[in-house]
């Protein structure tokens, strides 16, 4: 199994924290199914989270009996959200501006063969 890059763990962590600061009664399983993780590598990341600091967790009784828990941001998660969200949207600008300049060379590309392609084909 390839290791998870940097960045990678950086933008699982970011989007963890987003959805937690928006939805801190989320399970597990519907965190790992809205960010296409495993429930594993949930339950590993928030538990990272919970270690820094940066997430507290607290019981709550839901509706049908059951122990459920909360997932609160602390100030440190707060402060650790605001900081991996202006490196996610460094990265993101930079793969957005590589994309466009990747898509303005193919219709570059695409604009110079044509008219070597007989009746209009590939267009």
């Amino acid at each position: 199994m390839p290791a998870i890059s940097r960045h990678n763990q950086e933008d699982l962590r970011f989007r963890v924290l987003r959805i937690l600061s928006e939805n801190p009664k989320v399970s597990l399983r519907e965190l790992a199914s809205r960010l296409g993780v495993s429930l594993g590598g949930i339950s590993y990341c928030v538990g990272a989270l919970v270690d820094k600091g940066h997430v507290k967790v607290d019981n709550f009784r839901a509706s049908d009996n059951k122990l459920r828990y909360m997932y609160i941001l602390t100030p440190h998660g707060l402060s650790e959200k605001a900081a991996l969200t202006g490196r996610f949207l460094m990265r993101k600008m930079a793969e957005y501006e590589a994309l466009r300049a990747e898509i303005e060379a193919v219709e570059k590309e695409i604009k110079l063969f044509s008219p070597l392609i007989p009746n209009g084909e590939g267009q």
